[in-house]
């Protein structure tokens, strides 16, 4: 991966991070009502999560490409499309995130950390977007151990991050999330970066 390709995949999986959703409503309920602890706790039950999906996407994604050789090229086009697509629903949908306050009665780390692991995992389609990513950025067909560890970093870093600073600053997070104007904005930046990868992926293939 090229360092241009590392800064603009840290760039796209930290802004989708930051679009306002149930796994922010989450981090900020938890962070603020349990302590910056459960938060951070949540966060990482989330990366955690992601880095399943990660590595589900690039294994299963570079097995299809050494299977299906000059094949493989139709689905980096369905890839591209699929982000086209993606980027385009973010950039028309609505903020509707509701942060909803949580008692104490799980506010054990573990449960925590599980809460926001079984979160992500149970988003299913989050597998289906990073297989289609990770090809834009990634020569599935020689993917070497490196990649697998600079997105492996980029996910750690640039999902966690995001996280951690949702619950360090759960009070003020909490009204970000619910501006309209704010979640408008960040989820057209989002999809942009979408629209962008997608389109990258195709003039890549």
């Amino acid at each position: 991966m090229s360092p241009i390709e590392i800064l603009i995949l840290f760039t796209a999986m930290a802004t989708l991070a930051l679009v306002p959703s149930t796994s922010v409503a989450l981090v900020v309920a938890r962070s603020s009502t349990a302590g910056f602890a459960n938060g951070s706790a949540v966060a990482a039950g989330i990366v955690v999560g992601d880095l399943v999906f990660v590595f589900l996407a690039v294994f299963g994604m570079a097995a299809l490409a050494e299977a299906m050789g000059s094949l493989f090229l139709v689905l980096r086009y369905l890839a591209g499309a699929y982000l086209i697509w993606f980027g385009i629903g973010l950039m028309t949908s609505r903020p509707t995130l509701r942060v909803e306050e949580h008692g104490q009665s799980a506010s054990k780390l573990s449960a925590s950390f599980l809460s926001g692991l079984l979160l992500t995992l149970g988003d299913v389609k989050a597998i289906f977007f990073y297989a289609s990513l990770f090809p834009a950025f990634v020569d599935l067909a020689t993917l070497q151990a490196s990649d697998i560890a600079i997105i492996s970093l980029l996910t750690v870093v640039a999902v966690g991050g995001v996280k951690l600073g949702y619950a360090y600053f759960a009070r003020v997070a909490v009204s970000y999330a619910r501006n309209l104007k704010a979640g408008r904005a960040v989820k057209v930046t989002a999809g942009g970066f979408m629209v962008g990868a997608g389109a990258y992926l195709v003039a890549k293939a």
